[in-house]
């Protein structure tokens, strides 16, 4: 029997990491009011979009837009395609230039400006357009770029089909086979990457297997044509399952629906080889196949949906004295602790989705000025009324200051902090504001079941909660709220959706002492569920983007552009 030779493609493989292509933006770039370089005509403008590495900083030159002769109010037709993370910070640096001649080597050429913005602000900005000044020539005023992002189309179609086989062979001694389908997308140097694995049928050779819905870029890569390869297997306790035989498709096939062209035959090609009368080992067919348009993360952040950020820290006595270099509280003045760089990391990327930036950070399990009662909700920067702080360098700039003004304490009680976000989220529940609660830790929690209840009631709502734990603890009940394995419950209650991502900080923490590099794979990994949480509810509750707001003509600006 041909044993599968790569289960782990198979048994390993996470639908959500494992087969989506990253989402594609396209960037259309306009200038205005530029610097005029040429004597007797106007500047022939050129833009250059260079892209940073993450780990060496190092700028590198992404594409360029064509030269539009003579204009100082350039529409570039020619557009950037970038991938898009919303859990990555996307560092872009646009450089304009007038042409003088054909070279290629921009030295040779007149630097007209330059503007650094992140993908991120770009998308995050009303109706993902951005208007910024150039800068970079001393004493002069530049004009401004003006940069719009659009998702690219075919990346949100969702088709669902459902097969059934007939016939398949039978591979157990005892009983029939339990057959199971592996689906394969093609790549472009020939090879194939798994994207989907139907459930097993248990005992039968005419199994029907239930619908399943896959993002069609995930099945093509939005190629129609590109070849779906499908393998179906017969499911063994120990993980070595036998192989029954393959067909190909295509999307174009499949959207054909139910017919006769979808009918495949599954072909074991050793058998084939082998028997000259070997027809084949059964037939798939496709049931039906239905296609819709899912909105994305960007829809709703385009029709101008806020992520609204809170920071809740520990202050409690088990994060050692703030004034010992031992504590986890530590202000070294060389370099960040980790509460900051957690903090950091994170806030900074979500900051772009935000438009005010203004904060509200706070602090638990601490006495608190000026009567020193204890508190698990108290603001850092010591305003009740107003908790809120200027940007990522205002809350670090509260939470140093509230380490010289209160008391470690405890207990660990995260109930009060979540409950406090909720009666947020609970007060705007129209798709237009979406919260983000990042609690830091240094362990072990004192109020479980309050935080579960408080937990299962946030999953209503538009919410969703990071907590990054620091130090060397023991982290076990933090697993628990997270709920990628069982779903939280409470009281018999389960959470309607998974909340929670919960991340140890020492997992990242580079070998060799980059911190610019720990905070990098901090933030990909607890904000990469963000996006899919986001859209769980927005769907769950119905709700639509709003169309975005149409571009903005500032005054005075209604020029005629060459193009």
């Amino acid at each position: 029997m041909d044993k599968l030779d790569d289960m782990a493609s198979v048994s390993d493989f996470d639908p959500i990491t494992g087969s989506i292509p990253a989402t594609k933006v396209e960037i259309t770039v306009s200038c205005r009011h530029l610097l005029d370089k040429d004597t007797f005509s106007k500047s022939d403008p050129l833009c250059v979009l260079y892209t940073q590495g993450i780990e060496t900083k190092q700028w590198r030159e992404f594409g360029r837009t064509e030269v539009i002769d003579n204009t100082l109010n350039p529409d570039f037709v020619r557009k950037f395609i970038l991938d898009y993370f919303f859990e990555e910070k996307q560092n872009l640096r646009f450089d304009l230039y007038d042409v003088d001649s054909k070279s290629p080597d921009l030295s040779k050429h007149d630097f007209l400006g330059q503007t650094f913005c992140t993908l991120g602000e770009i998308v995050g900005s009303p109706g993902s357009r951005l208007e910024k000044p150039l800068a970079g020539i001393p004493g002069k005023k530049c004009g401004l770029i003006i940069l719009s992002a659009e998702e690219l189309g075919n990346c949100r179609d969702v088709a669902t089909m459902q097969f059934c086989a007939n016939k398949l062979d039978k591979k157990d001694f005892f009983g029939k086979s339990d057959p199971f389908m592996v689906f394969y997308r093609s790549n472009e140097d020939g090879t194939f990457t798994i994207c989907h694995k139907t459930e097993v049928v248990k005992n039968t050779l005419n199994p029907v297997w239930q619908a399943f819905s896959i993002p069609v870029r995930a099945l093509c890569n939005g190629d129609y044509d590109r070849t779906i390869k499908v393998e179906v297997y017969d499911w063994d306790r120990d993980g070595s399952h036998d192989f029954i035989g393959e067909f190909t498709t295509s999307y174009r096939e499949l959207a054909r629906g139910q017919s006769q062209f979808n009918v495949y035959e599954v072909v074991n090609p050793k058998k084939k080889m082998k028997k000259k009368k070997y027809v084949n080992s059964g037939t798939v067919t496709l049931l039906s196949f239905t296609v819709e348009s899912e909105y994305t993360f960007l829809d709703y952040i385009k029709g101008g949906t806020q992520i609204n950020f809170t920071v809740a820290i520990d202050f409690t006595a088990s994060n050692g004295n703030p004034s010992q270099s031992t504590s986890l509280h530590y202000m070294n003045p060389y370099q960040m602790n980790a509460y900051a760089m957690a903090l950091k990391a994170v806030g900074e990327i979500i900051q772009d989705y935000d438009s005010d930036k203004m904060f509200p950070a706070l602090g638990f399990g601490a006495k608190i000025p000026p009567d020193g009662r204890v508190s698990h909700e108290f603001p850092l920067n010591g305003n009740p009324e107003n908790p809120y702080c200027n940007g990522i360098e205002g809350i670090l700039e509260a939470y140093h200051q509230s380490l010289k003004t209160v008391q470690l304490y405890g207990p660990t009680n995260f109930a009060p902090v979540v409950n406090h976000v909720a009666r947020y989220a609970a007060a705007v529940q129209d798709g237009t504001q979406y919260f983000v609660l990042l609690i830091i830790t240094d362990g072990v929690i004192s109020d479980m079941a309050q935080t579960k209840e408080a937990i299962v009631n946030a999953a209503k709502l538009p919410m969703s909660i990071i907590i990054v734990g620091v130090g060397q603890a023991e982290f076990d009940a933090m697993v628990e709220l997270d709920g990628d394995d069982i779903r939280i419950s409470s009281r018999g209650k389960l959470a309607e959706r998974d909340i929670v991502q919960f991340v140890p900080f020492r997992d990242y923490i580079d070998r060799t002492g980059n911190h610019v590099l720990s905070m990098v794979r901090l933030a990909k990994d607890v904000l990469a569920e963000i996006p899919d949480q986001f859209i769980s509810y927005m769907k769950t509750r119905g709700i639509k983007p709003n169309p975005a707001p149409p571009p903005y003509t500032p005054p005075g600006h209604t020029l005629h552009t060459q193009i």
